[in-house]
């Protein structure tokens, strides 16, 4: 007899709504609680806090405003608890957690799983001249890092909860890992379930940024947004054959769509074919998608190779100082003047540098919000009367970035009329935390499970190593648009979600109906997205852009490289992340013939 889990996903980052948990416990339904917390940035600002006191450095709203006011619930209802809170420092989120649980009389079995903090090896990986994954800059400086952390996988979190488990509390994990973990459990996979551990994965995939799945910066966003105040928190029902239901609790705000659900799968991806895990390589390119009833929409069709042989390790370390501000410009061309304000702030600020023996600012960024500046090429508006401008700059030091600041402020009187801002607090020189990415051997490194004083390793093998080109390639059917063709804005013909991974931005296009998919794909190449995109891409690139077809849902992810300035804060870019990218690509324009225009009832340009 078939068997079916139901998971509710509560957090997509740290700091997520507090209404999320009380919202999934009131469904009486649930059989698990994820949460993900983490981020590389996120490892970071845990590991500072880690340094100031030694028994910080987790995600502390866990203990605060999840589980104290939510846990004789949780206890009540039977709910197994799956959490990345750990962050840097699982054990003391573990301690908060027992002494709560002890404070409300209750009897729940907290488990860590530990071993992903590598920071003790950092000056083993510099000695053994370790070079970053994707740029191939050499190894930070030991002295400068801040974190260094393996994503582990889904198998340790299964062995707490076969442990006895009622909370499973990790370090650095894969995002999606905390819901893999829980059906690996449930159902008894093996390492070589391949299909069915991609399958459960998508289904972590869906859920780990909480509300992005039920209509959270959704394409259509008109349809739901007077409903997102309530939005309901996604809940993925998983079949021990790995079939998935999306789904969110009955009569939250919110929307569960074909659209929705797709736009997720495809964020922050690269290659759909190969999307790797430490648990299993996914191809997510022929899953289908299909919706069963208001608000549900099944799962179907991930198929899975074998893991990779090594971990990827994410470090964090300090590459010297930024700061910024955004002033407000408006009347006759105030996006010219905000230029030239710009202009004049960053020539003062080098002639007192250079007065105080400092070198020069290491990058500058200024950008005109209101102008259109994040559409480069493709700006469409002239003579702009209201603007926001973000000035902001690098330095090697925290003074270097303080002249900077205090050239801004002493600018104000000398500026082109019109200049004003919301009053403030000074802004202060913040540290720049970049990311370096590399390859451990999972055979070095070694993890620990946790659970009421029993301690026991568990780490992790490889069955059947995957390698790289051994997925097909699928080729997407192209077609002309003819003579008396039409335009229509790509929105029209196709959702879009966009996203990061470290400096690579990815933006995922959905086909709304397959009979669009030849348009899109004869003209919306890499080379017209690197057009387009040409003012963020670094420069010298010989593939900036590259286009991945996914037949199953009928959709496209592009992988744009070195495009996003360093990417999280080490960009001094207003959208460090790519999250605005996919708008900026459903702007443009796409030739259909007239009859499938009328067909479809297409708005034309």
């Amino acid at each position: 007899m078939s068997k079916t889990i139901t998971i509710g996903g509560a957090s997509g980052f740290w700091g997520d709504a507090a209404l999320a948990t009380p919202q999934l416990l009131s469904t009486q339904t649930l059989d698990y609680l994820v949460y993900d917390y983490l981020a590389e940035i996120t490892m970071s600002i845990m590991a500072r806090a880690r340094a100031a006191d030694e028994s910080k450095g987790y995600a502390v709203d866990f203990i605060g405003a999840v589980l104290k006011p939510n846990l004789a619930e949780i206890a009540r209802l039977g709910v197994k608890v799956i959490a990345n809170a750990g962050g840097v420092n699982a054990r003391s989120c573990a301690e908060a957690a027992r002494a709560l649980i002890a404070e409300q009389g209750l009897d729940l079995k907290v488990a860590i799983v530990e071993g992903d903090d590598l920071f003790q090896r950092r000056e083993e990986f510099a000695a053994a001249g370790i070079t970053e994954m994707f740029s191939g800059e050499s190894f930070p400086k030991p002295e400068a890092i801040a974190s260094i952390n393996a994503y582990l996988g889904a198998f340790p979190i299964a062995a707490a909860l076969a442990r006895g488990a009622d909370i499973v509390i990790t370090g650095r994990c894969v995002d999606s890992a905390v819901t893999l973990g829980a059906c690996i459990h449930a159902f008894g996979w093996q390492r070589n379930d391949y299909d069915k551990l991609a399958q459960a994965s998508l289904a972590g995939h869906l859920l780990e940024c909480g509300t992005q799945a039920t209509g959270g910066n959704y394409t259509d966003w008109e349809t739901v947004v007077d409903t997102l105040p309530e939005a309901g928190y996604p809940i993925a029902e998983v079949s021990d054959n790995g079939d998935i239901v999306i789904t969110k609790p009955t009569g939250t705000g919110g929307t569960v769509t074909v659209g929705t659900v797709a736009e997720q799968m495809l964020y922050e991806i690269g290659d759909p074919r190969a999307y790797l895990l430490p648990d299993v390589a996914c191809d997510f390119s022929g899953v289908e998608l299909q919706q069963e009833d208001t608000d549900r929409v099944s799962v179907r069709g991930a198929r899975g190779h074998g893991a990779p042989e090594g971990y990827k390790v994410s470090a964090t370390y300090a590459d010297g100082f930024r700061a910024g501000h955004i002033w407000t410009m408006y009347g006759r061309d105030a996006d010219i003047k905000a230029e030239k304000l710009a202009e004049s702030i960053f020539s003062r600020a080098r002639m007192m540098l250079q007065q105080a023996g400092l070198p020069d600012f290491s990058e500058t960024s200024c950008e005109v919000i209101g102008a259109e500046s994040h559409y480069g090429p493709a700006r469409r508006v002239e003579r702009v009367r209201e603007v926001d401008v973000k000035i902001a700059a690098k330095h090697d030091s925290a003074r270097g970035i303080g002249v900077l600041l205090k050239e801004m402020v002493g600018m104000a009187l000398t500026a082109p009329p019109g200049l004003t801002g919301f009053a403030g607090a000074r802004a202060k020189p913040s540290p720049v935390v970049r990311l370096f990415s590399m390859i451990v051997p999972k055979k070095d490194v070694d993890i620990t499970v946790e659970c009421q004083g029993e301690r026991f390793r568990c780490n992790d093998t490889v069955t059947e190593v995957f390698r790289e080109g051994q997925h097909s390639s699928p080729v997407p059917p192209e077609a002309a648009a003819g003579g008396d063709a039409v335009a229509v804005p790509l929105e029209a013909l196709a959702w879009g979600r966009s996203g990061d991974k470290g400096n690579k931005a990815n933006i995922g296009i959905i086909a709304r109906h397959s009979a669009f998919v030849p348009y899109i794909a004869g003209q919306i190449t890499p080379a017209r997205v690197a057009g387009l995109f040409c003012h963020f891409l670094a420069a010298g690139q010989d593939r900036p852009v590259e286009r991945f077809y996914l037949p199953g849902p009928a959709a496209f992810n592009f992988l744009l490289h070195d495009v996003l300035g360093g990417g999280g804060v080490a960009s001094l870019r207003t959208d460090p992340q790519g999250k605005g990218y996919a708008q900026l690509l459903l702007a443009e324009s796409v030739l259909v013939p007239p009859d499938l225009a009328a067909q479809f009832e297409l708005d034309i340009l």
